[in-house]
């Protein structure tokens, strides 16, 4: 799939970079939204559905399947309709999942809220792949990883308010609800109880499907330039011919799984502490990423390379992982050094290391992306589509790790990670050997 000729994808076809890069941040903040809600759904209806720990993490993996299932489908869309109508059909796709919800809500049915899921992350997939490719090519290659880390910060900014309106909302009115305290509870309070939470959810989803709605219009009436994207005659590449392509989509696999299964456990790992407002977990990682884009955003590339930036947040999770494994549960020294003078409530030490990992994964994605499709000329397109089906590892690995967790606990399931962190560390050397060896030819 190549560029139309007619439109094609250069800042000179953009309204102007400021105005693209506004309009794109909106839609950044709606996946952020979106997406890190998984982080509260996941302990949320291992509540409702009485779910093992496997079962609740495919609550996540029904979403992100979704992205390898229809990533090269929706970019044969995108060739039909254009990316700005492609993205109107995305918003409209995930307004459709958000309302199915609300049957699946009323009815508590399993099977309901994975279907939700697999149709909100396939509105996703096409807006992903459209607008990934946009941001990419709005200034120059080398400061690539600075624009999206603006887009970062707007989606996990999105990631740290989503898990405390969930937890406001629908669990306002209840306390210390986890499957510990509902089992203490007798079987007609227990289900008194868990009917109400999942009553509480349709009024939010019903809201947020119509501001999708309206975004979805607002998108049809944008100044957004409707770029057309052609069949693929201009070329006969395919994904083999780009090794550092093939290579960056399994790091970006791995990435994904590893920074969902950061976002995702926490509040079950919390919950099997006994730990209440699980819910809100997810909201420490977040910041922990916004914190890591906004460094990310003053550094790159002004002090550090791209590649530079790579290897050393893929060696900080490393680090991380390794001391989840040793450090006291039952100490909250390490909250009470970093935040404790703020008043926020503190956490065990691993909970906490597994928020920081947030840090170590906040500049992985703006990364990996630049230097992925770099030098792909009118393979950049479905270049992008393969780096969107990477995304899938959101899908696998996190059952994957909640087999290992159910197996050896969550302390020492997070050593699993250490694989992601050194494929993402391996294509960062490939990367930083292939630079070095092209200046020196030049």
């Amino acid at each position: 799939m190549s560029v139309n000729t007619d439109h094609d994808l250069s800042t000179a076809a953009l309204p102007s970079t400021v105005m693209t890069i506004s309009i794109l941040g909106g839609l950044f903040f709606l996946f952020g939204f979106v997406t890190w809600l998984n982080g509260a759904l996941v302990p949320y209806l291992q509540i409702i559905c009485d779910l093992s720990h496997t079962q609740a993490l495919l609550v996540a993996s029904s979403f992100y399947i979704a992205y390898v299932v229809m990533a090269l489908p929706m970019s044969y869309v995108l060739d039909k309709v254009g990316l700005k109508q492609g993205m109107v059909l995305g918003l409209g796709l995930m307004s459709m999942g958000l309302l199915l919800f609300i049957p699946a809500a009323l009815t508590q049915t399993f099977a309901i809220f994975l279907c939700a899921q697999f149709v909100l992350g396939s509105g996703l997939t096409i807006l992903q792949t459209a607008s990934n490719p946009y941001l990419v090519i709005a200034g120059p290659n080398e400061s690539a990883a600075a624009r999206i880390a603006v887009m970062g910060i707007l989606n996990k900014a999105a990631g740290v308010l989503a898990p405390l309106l969930f937890t406001a909302i629908v669990l306002s009115g209840f306390n210390d609800v986890n499957q510990t305290s509902l089992a203490l509870l007798s079987e007609n309070e227990r289900a008194m109880q868990i009917s109400q939470l999942a009553q509480q959810m349709v009024m939010p989803y019903l809201g947020l499907a119509v501001i999708v709605m309206l975004l979805a219009w607002a998108m049809a009436k944008s100044p957004l330039a409707a770029l057309s994207m052609a069949t693929e005659q201009q070329t006969e590449h395919s994904i083999w011919d780009f090794p550092h392509l093939l290579f960056g989509v399994v790091a970006l696999f791995f990435y994904v799984g590893v920074e969902v299964i950061a976002a995702d456990t926490i509040g079950l790992y919390g919950s099997s502490l006994g730990l209440s407002n699980i819910t809100a977990l997810t909201s420490y990682t977040m910041v922990f990423m916004v914190i890591g884009y906004v460094i990310g955003l003053l550094c790159i590339p002004r002090w550090v390379s791209q590649v530079h930036a790579l290897a050393i947040s893929a060696g900080l999770g490393v680090v991380i992982c390794l001391l989840i494994s040793v450090v006291d549960r039952d100490s909250t020294a390490l909250a009470q050094s970093v935040w404790g003078w703020s008043g926020i409530p503190l956490l065990p030490d691993p909970l906490v290391l597994v928020a920081m990992l947030g840090l170590a994964n906040a500049m992985v994605w703006p990364t990996i992306w630049p230097l992925a499709i770099q030098g792909l000329g009118d393979y950049t397109a479905r270049g992008s589509a393969w780096l969107i089906m990477a995304i899938a590892g959101g899908a696998v690995l996190p059952p994957l790790f909640g087999e290992w967790a159910d197996t050896v606990g969550y302390q020492s399931a997070y050593l699993a990670l250490l694989v992601g962190y050194c494929v993402i560390l391996a294509f960062a050397v490939r990367q930083w050997r292939y630079k070095k060896s092209s200046a020196l030819a030049d």
